[in-house]
Formats: structure tokens, sequence, C-alpha cells
């Protein structure tokens, strides 16, 4: 199954661990059993990885638990939970990938702060987290406002043979995917797709060993972030928005898209701004973030 988790260290380790068997199995369940099946059959791999990874289970214990206050018992349902939602934002983006479009709903706020943008001629950055399903914002962007290019800036190093496999798929112009690499090339990637008035998609919310980093305090405790989008987005002089895309009851999507105040070359407080709309969203949110490692490094301070 194409349930992803990630190694819970002190740092993310850049990884996820999808398979083009498992999306396979997903894709031929949703074909001939419809997508109501394909969520069905989440419930089967869950509990493999609430008792296997149990790395992973006490990070996600210590979120629920530590930060948000539940109790013992509600950690543990969320935690299920959290991975169960995790597996219907795959299938999800399965199904839309296939054709299944028109079974989904999309709600859309700040539009038009982004069609603004557009006009600006100078492309922009949106800053969001591995909160709810943000791969879907290229099916916002190409339905709604199809003029406005964008690049996705990703992290996974395994994408590429699953990429491969869901381009036999995909009837639209393809997405522009940059590779964060070790020889940091994906910078002037970035700085040539914003020359060309693209719209750059970053995640803010997961911090890599080696890694330069910021630290900020969110839910009551310090953590790491990566320092490499919010001291570019300071440095450019392009507008800089938080995206968020939800996953709500009913096959429905709730895109969230708010721009931000940038002050020049002070990343830390952009920092400090992203952590408070990430904690906003959080609040609405709370099985949601799927960051599945040591945020905190809560594990290793005991």
């Amino acid at each position: 199954m194409p349930l992803e988790t990630e190694k819970i260290e002190a740092a993310w380790d850049g990884k996820s661990r999808g398979t083009v068997l498992g999306f396979k199995v997903f894709v031929f369940f949703i074909k001939h059993f419809g997508i109501n099946a394909a969520y069905a059959l989440m419930h089967l791999p869950v509990p493999y990885f609430c008792i296997k990874e149990r790395k992973n289970w006490y990070a996600l214990f210590a979120y629920f638990n530590k930060r948000l206050g539940y109790s013992k018992w509600k950690s543990v349902v969320s935690i299920y939970k959290t991975y169960y939602v995790f597996g219907q934002s795959l299938v999800d983006k399965v199904a839309i990938s296939i054709g299944f479009r028109n079974k989904y709903t999309f709600e859309f706020d700040g539009e038009g702060f982004l069609r603004e943008t557009a006009k600006t001629q100078k492309g922009g950055i949106l800053i969001s987290a591995h909160l709810g399903n943000f791969e879907l914002a290229q099916y916002f962007f190409r339905e709604r406002m199809e003029e406005i290019p964008i690049s996705v800036v990703i992290t996974d190093q395994d994408h590429q043979e699953i990429k491969e496999y869901f381009e036999q798929f995909l009837q639209r112009k393809k997405t522009h995917f940059i590779i964060i690499k070790d020889d940091f090339s994906h910078v002037f990637e970035m700085h040539k797709a914003l020359q060309e008035n693209r719209i750059i998609c970053i995640t803010g919310d997961r911090y890599l060993n080696a890694v330069k980093f910021l630290e900020a305090e969110i839910l009551g405790k310090k953590a790491k972030f990566p320092i490499g989008p919010f001291h570019l987005a300071t440095r450019l002089k392009v507008p800089v928005f938080f995206v968020y895309v939800m996953r709500e009851p009913k096959m429905h999507y709730h895109l969230f898209a708010s721009r931000i105040e940038v002050k020049y070359n002070n990343a830390q407080d952009l920092l400090e701004k992203y952590v408070v709309s990430l904690e906003s969203m959080i609040a609405k949110y709370p099985t949601q973030w799927f960051n599945f490692y040591d945020f905190w490094d809560d594990r290793k301070k005991e």
C-alpha cells in the first residue's frame, strides 16, 4: 500500500515510502469498485503502521498529547484518524490524476490575490506545509487560473518512478517540478522560474539534517524549520503567500491563500508569521498535519 511514513529522527530524512505497485492497487480499486472502496481499503494498512512504525507513532502521540493537550485515549484515536485521512488524501490524489475530478468539489479563498500577482509579471512564492493535500493545488490553478504557470519544489527523492507512471493518465499541461538537490542547483532553477513569471510552490515545515535552519516556537515549544523558503522569499522582492489545501467531508477541498507582508531580508519575521498561520490551520484540521517524525526533538531530549 502507498501509505507513506517518515523515519523519526531529529530531522526528516527527505524520502517518501510510496511505491508504484501500491498506487497501481489504488488505481485498480478506484476504476473497478469506486473511490469509497479505495477509502475502505485504507483501513487495512493503518493498523500495521500504528504497530510497526513505533517511532512515527511516538511522534504523532507527542504531537497530540504534548502539543495539543489531548488525553492519551484521544491521542491514540487521533493517530489512527491521521493515518486514515492521509490515506484518503493519497486516494484523492490518485483518483483526480486518473480522471475522477468530477467526483470532487473545490472551494477557493484568495483567488483574487493570486490573479493580481500574475498581472505584476514578477512571479511569486507560495509557502505551504505538509498539512492537508497541497499537491492538489496544481488542479485548482489549472482549472481556475490556467494562465498562471506553476513550479512545484519537491524534496521527494523517490518521486521519478511514480511521476512517470502517472504521466500516462494526465491530459493537461504537465506541472513543472523543481527537485531539491545536494548541489543546490535547485536555487538557480527557482531564480529562473521567477524570471519567467512563474509561481513557485514550496513547503516550509520540514527540516533536513545538514541544512541551515531557523527556530521558532510552535504549539508551545521551539522547533527547527528550513531556512531556505523564508530566506528566498524575503530576498527576491516578489509577492509571497501562505497556501493550504484542506480536505473536508464529502470529497470537498478548500484552498486558502493569503498575501503576506514581507520585511526585506528578515527571514525570522516571515517564519514567525508562518507559524501563526500554521497554528491557525492546525487548530481547524488537527489530523491533517502529516509530519511523521520527531518535529520537536521530544524523544532526543528525554
